[in-house]
């Protein structure tokens, strides 16, 4: 019994080894199974060229990309696993070829702080209108034109009207039968005859200034002659009058405005418009001076002016001195707070105008396209309602060159069925298909072309390169190879690509 019992614990140990081998080799090929292989390498320019091996490209001196059987590239170059509709692998040096930079999406403060436009113009409750309150004639005017400054009692003119005697007669009947009413026109409410009292309301109405009432008190003799006079002192911004003239009731004389207190019309976008509260403080300064006034928003609701197609936000500020006058154009800093929002430079942006969309860097050289939702602009940076999220990085240069080479490599479907305007070779290779190199024939990726810097653009014609020994060659001697119709696009905005030039 005693032998037999080593002999079995040797027999279970021998089991236990089989089985945990066993184990093991299967698990590799699973582990294998489920790491991606690389199937062959390929051109960066012309991916048709295929390699079994790594090395460099015979056309363009580029190193080969692998191609790995999930769908992805090369590890530290391109992102690996499945490639995602209009996923865009680029690696470090195409990046710097095409001048690929990034940015962080972050959240901004809420506050900030903003330079906009401005307009002066006169307070409303400050400005007076002197109309006739009667039909007559204007005998005399002074030396007052627009843009004068007057004192408050200061004669502007002189008007003459018939009618003017009847109220004056009313006057003195009533002062003679109320003697002890001795006139004051200041006090006229505390006068226990109404009579005498709607007498001399009807002159002031008509216009009479004090010095008239007390010459008319003094004297017992009416006068056909109203003079015109400024009821504060300011600046005259109107004159309709002249020397003989005829004027009906209710004609204007003059527009005179006090301009110790005025309105500032600052022009803003709606959302700022909306974010900023009545009581809020602003600074006001000329161009070019260094002069400063305060302000602050008054309680008018912010009113949209079709021209410029902005909201006009009305500031108040004093005025000593009339430095500020209407109609001048004033630089306005306001202070506003915005709530908490996440921002990202405006470069990143590419607005169609039917969507929006940013590129963000998955990492190792994927760049993904993603539509977003926009909200206010500041500054240079705009913010982003949805589709992004705080840390994310995305494209702010290149953005043109990604955009067309993601439009290549996404299904059809997912493509805009409108078509963008063309602003650059890039952008308008959107759709282009294979052409050829004009030197040496062989088809050309136009928007790896334009990503390598492998493009010329000869009167109006842009022509496509596999490297840049085929470039320099046509560049030498372009009349050898420009021949209509081999590789070329008619429109003119094809000069305007990044690098080219005639």
């Amino acid at each position: 019994m005693k032998k037999i019992f080593p002999v079995l614990l040797v027999l279970v140990l021998l089991v236990i080894a089989f089985l945990v081998g066993r184990m093991h080799t299967a698990s590799v090929p699973v582990a294998a199974a489920n790491k991606p292989t690389i199937l062959y390498y390929v051109d960066p320019m012309h991916p048709s060229y295929k390699s079994d091996k790594p090395g460099i490209a015979p056309d363009c001196g580029m190193p080969l990309e692998p191609v790995y059987s999930d769908g992805g590239a090369a590890s530290g170059t391109v992102a690996s696993g499945p490639a995602r509709p209009g996923v865009v692998n680029i690696n470090l040096q195409q990046q710097q070829l095409i001048g690929l930079q990034v940015a962080t999406v972050v959240k901004t403060s809420g506050q900030d702080h903003l330079q906009v436009p401005g307009r002066v113009v006169a307070d409303d409750t400050r400005t007076y209108r002197l109309a006739a309150s009667l039909g007559g004639v204007i005998s005399a005017t002074f030396d007052h034109s627009v843009g004068s400054r007057v004192k408050k009692d200061e004669v502007l003119a002189v008007f003459d009207s018939p009618d003017l005697v009847a109220a004056e007669q009313t006057f003195l009947q009533g002062m003679r039968r109320a003697p002890e009413n001795k006139y004051q026109f200041a006090s006229t409410k505390d006068w226990k005859d109404q009579y005498l009292k709607l007498a001399a309301e009807r002159l002031r109405s008509l216009g009479m200034s004090e010095a008239q009432f007390e010459q008319l008190v003094a004297t017992q003799q009416p006068v056909q002659t109203l003079q015109i006079v400024s009821p504060v002192d300011g600046i005259i911004l109107s004159r309709s009058l002249s020397s003989g003239q005829q004027v009906e009731r209710g004609t204007e004389f003059y527009r005179i405005a006090d301009l110790n207190h005025i309105w500032i019309l600052a022009s803003l976008n709606a959302n700022d418009a909306e974010a900023l509260h009545p009581g809020t403080e602003a600074t006001v300064s000329l161009p070019n001076q260094g002069k400063r006034w305060k302000a602050r928003v008054s309680n008018a609701l912010p009113q949209f002016d079709p021209t410029t197609r902005s909201m006009q936000v009305r500031l108040e500020a004093e005025n000593p001195g009339l430095t500020l006058r209407p109609d001048m154009f004033v630089n306005v800093e306001l202070g506003v707070h915005y709530p908490d929002g996440l921002t990202v430079p405006q470069e990143a942006l590419l607005d169609s105008g039917l969507t929006k969309r940013v590129y963000v860097d998955l990492g190792g050289g994927a760049f993904e396209p993603r539509q977003v939702e926009t909200g206010r602009r500041s500054g240079d940076r705009v913010e982003i309602k949805s589709g992004l999220a705080a840390g994310e990085k995305v494209v702010v240069s290149g953005t043109f060159l990604l955009d067309s080479e993601s439009r290549l490599k996404a299904p059809k479907t997912m493509q805009p069925q409108k078509v963008e305007s063309v602003s650059s070779p890039a952008h308008s290779m959107s759709s282009s298909k294979m052409l050829k190199d004009p030197v040496c024939g062989m088809d050309v990726d136009p928007a790896k072309s334009i990503a390598a810097g492998n493009f010329e653009s000869v009167r109006g014609k842009t022509y496509y390169f596999c490297s840049p020994t085929c470039r320099d060659k046509f560049h030498k001697d372009p009349k050898s190879y420009a021949v209509a119709g081999t590789n070329d696009t008619t429109s003119g905005s094809m000069q305007m690509g990044p690098g080219g030039g005639q």
